[in-house]
């Protein structure tokens, strides 16, 4: 089969036995180096990816993407806005709800928590909580019934289960002959629920609606109504058009305006990973030039009879810019292997390392999640693989251009 000079001598090069094996060890660690280079990059950025996601789908799955609340106090006119909110073809569910903030207390045991006043019915339709209980029902929370559902580690830190009873107290207080005392209701735990983010797990407690207008004295009026969209990458905009579609005047607001700041944060660090690891890919590819200024000082002679057969410097050039690109594409092509590979097992390569060792990377106490997830996307993989090589071929281009210059001449007469 007739190959162009350049690529067959280039191919040559590369695989010429040397007693060390077929390749030179400073052409070893440059492919290394960039094989290592990249399978951090790619397992980093899917680890980020996932990261990302599951952040997104757990806080965006808890939170309203929108909500409308009364212009100053609470919202009293709720009944007759929740219908209108419900028909518009935007809003793929509308709940009401109460905010309130109480101390809990089983035994000796104390805390504090968020509770929130819910319809059960609707809430499952803005909210992942009727999705991930462990125990017991919202269907449980009943008017009148004074049933609560707790998160998994609120109900730990106060040792009850479904069935147990707990204390509420709230900021409120209330005369009686012995003095000023704190409103305090008994509650039975009808319900516990496990998000997997400590932040809702630790201090969110759920109870009927009407139970929470007569805990926190807000007789027929709610905090306001949370609103869920098809497309949470739009409500800021479907919020806007509903203010503005609104009689009356109503405070607004969104997702974005609590945790946008958050995922920006998290976007600029993926960024700046990519980045910082890309610098280590270039490192390890301009390993290279080293590699092809040994192999040019090695082949002086062999530059010197294919000039005077008649190669053209660019011909010289090409055969050293193929020898080395040929170690950026091999490396970069066993780390996007091995990349792959660990970022499609990561989640459960982690866990083994943790029952190992018996540590935990990631505690669920600090971070909004107890896993390590990974999420691998094509883009970032065909940008990385772009980008190594690219470098590689950089990296090859001086040492091709001082084997294009070399003298027949000269390197023959030092033989």
């Amino acid at each position: 089969m007739i190959r162009p000079l350049p690529l067959f001598i280039g191919l040559r090069y590369t695989r010429a036995r040397r007693r060390n094996g077929f390749v030179s060890f400073i052409s070893a660690s440059s492919m290394l180096g960039i094989a290592i280079g990249v399978m951090a990059l790619i397992t980093v950025l899917s680890v980020m990816n996932g990261f990302e996601k599951e952040l997104r789908e757990r806080i965006l799955g808890m939170v309203a993407h929108g909500t409308v609340q009364g212009a100053e106090a609470g919202l009293e006119d709720w009944q007759a806005l929740l219908p209108a909110l419900d028909d518009r073809d935007d809003v793929a569910a509308a709940a009401p709800f109460i905010n309130g903030e109480v101390m809990l207390t089983r035994g000796g045991a104390v805390t504090g928590a968020l509770v929130r006043g819910v319809d059960p019915q609707r809430e499952a339709r803005v909210s992942r909580v009727a999705a991930n209980l462990i125990s017991g029902a919202m269907d449980n929370l009943a008017d009148g019934g004074y049933g609560v559902v707790l998160g998994s580690r609120l109900a730990a830190e106060l040792g009850v289960a479904t069935g147990d009873t707990v204390n509420l107290i709230t900021p409120q207080v209330r005369a009686s002959a012995v003095g000023i005392l704190p409103r305090l209701r008994r509650f039975e735990v009808v319900g516990v629920f496990d998000v997997d983010m400590a932040q809702y797990d630790g201090s969110l407690a759920l109870i009927h609606l009407a139970d929470a207008q007569r805990l926190f004295r807000m007789d027929e009026a709610v905090t306001g109504i949370r609103l869920a969209f098809d497309d949470l990458m739009q409500a800021p905009g479907r919020v806007r058009e509903i203010a503005r579609a609104l009689p009356g005047r109503y405070r607004v607001s969104d997702w974005t305006m609590q945790h946008q700041n958050f995922f920006r944060a998290v976007a600029m660090e993926k960024t700046v990973m990519f980045i910082i690891l890309m610098l280590i890919v270039g490192v390890a590819a301009f390993n290279i030039v080293s590699t092809l200024v040994m192999a040019v000082q090695d082949k002086q002679s062999d530059i010197a009879i294919l000039r005077t057969l008649g190669a053209r410097p660019a011909t010289v050039m090409a055969v050293f810019i193929i020898q080395g690109s040929l170690l950026g594409v091999v490396g970069t092509l066993l780390g996007t292997g091995a990349g792959v590979a660990l970022s499609l097992n990561v989640e459960s390569i982690v866990p083994a390392i943790e029952r190992l060792f018996d540590t935990q990377f990631i505690s669920g106490e600090v971070y909004f999640i107890s896993q390590l997830p990974s999420d691998l996307r094509g883009s970032d993989v065909i940008r990385i693989v772009v980008a190594a090589i690219a470098l590689s071929l950089l990296a090859t281009i001086y040492p091709a251009w001082k084997a294009a210059r070399v003298a027949p001449a000269e390197a023959l007469r030092h033989e």
